[in-house]
């Protein structure tokens, strides 16, 4: 098993305007001991865009897989039984007992366990894969250039990025309700597709592709939603209103959840998700035209087993 090393990163960017550093780096280190149910169904779909790409990739890196999909990471492995498998997470010891249990506990046969690829080890500084996958990650970042160029350096030439997050117009609903009473919103505000698209390109990633779709749940009761957005994350806004709040603010949230917040035909309350879906390629390195150029070693070898147009 590699060992975990500090990956030499340049000094982080400013933090997305409105979301608080501190409180994102808190919540990426919580002990998640289950992956929720959004992130699985969101991983799975994103799962199926791999039969966009006509090789299957050697090699890949998940990025947060508890938090990303569990579930999700047993079928990647599934899918790609020969490909060697890195892990990256805030807590690397529970990232790498959850794997091992996820991947034991699938029911698959001695057969498989036979054949199955060492692994999954942690991610060290100087790993390169064909693929990164990243579900459901970005949009809980408050330095999302830095962890994008984090990403391209993990990157072989020629290998992909894969990622979802959340858009903008998730909690639609409960924004509203929030707004209606000169509440602070109730969750941090969430990056367009296209402004991921630009980053992407400003930190040397090539051809990126986004999409988007929404998603609608329903709950049986504003106790059964809170609950469940609880398991999706945190409030990191740096506008959040400040203190703990008690059991009668928590029975004064759910009444107006229940009297306002739209229903189905069924009865049950409904709550938005926008998913925003990207991949992007890494480009080979370009060498500057000057009198004088310096081209990394790693760089100079991919550049020579590019083919010539």
């Amino acid at each position: 098993m590699s060992s975990v090393s500090a990956d030499p990163i340049p000094q982080p960017d400013e933090p997305v305007p409105g979301m608080d550093p501190v409180a994102c780096t808190r919540w990426w280190r919580m002990p998640h001991a289950a992956s929720p149910w959004l992130h699985e169904e969101v991983g799975s779909r994103m799962a199926e865009r791999l039969q966009w790409f006509r090789e299957p990739p050697a090699s890949w890196l998940n990025w947060e897989p508890v938090s990303g999909g569990l579930g999700v990471h047993r079928k990647l492995r599934q899918r790609l039984p020969q490909a060697a498998c890195w892990l990256h997470a805030a807590r690397p010891d529970l990232a790498l007992a959850a794997t091992r249990e996820a991947s034991s506990s699938g029911g698959w046969t001695s057969w498989w366990r036979r054949r199955e690829p060492a692994g999954p080890s942690l991610a060290g500084a100087d790993t390169r894969v064909r693929m990164l996958w990243a579900n459901m990650v970005l949009h809980a970042e408050s330095s999302p250039l830095t962890l994008i160029r984090r990403w391209h350096r993990h990157v072989e030439v020629d290998g992909f990025l894969m990622f979802s997050c959340l858009g903008p117009d998730s909690l639609r609903e409960l924004r509203q309700l929030y707004s209606d009473r000169g509440w602070p919103a109730p969750a941090h505000d969430f990056t367009d597709m296209h402004d991921w698209g630009d980053m992407l390109v400003r930190q040397g990633f090539a051809e990126p592709v986004m999409d988007m779709e929404r998603i609608t749940l329903s709950y049986s009761s504003a106790s059964a939603l809170l609950d469940e957005l609880r398991t999706l994350g945190r409030n990191l806004s740096s506008r959040r209103q400040a203190g703990l709040r008690g059991r009668g603010w928590r029975r004064q949230l759910e009444r107006a959840i229940e009297s306002e917040l739209p229903r189905g035909p069924d009865g049950r309350l409904l709550l938005t998700f926008e998913v925003i879906y990207g991949h992007a390629f890494k480009a080979p390195p370009r060498v500057p035209v000057a009198a004088s150029s310096t081209v990394g070693v790693d760089d100079l070898r991919a550049m020579l087993r590019k083919p010539r147009p």
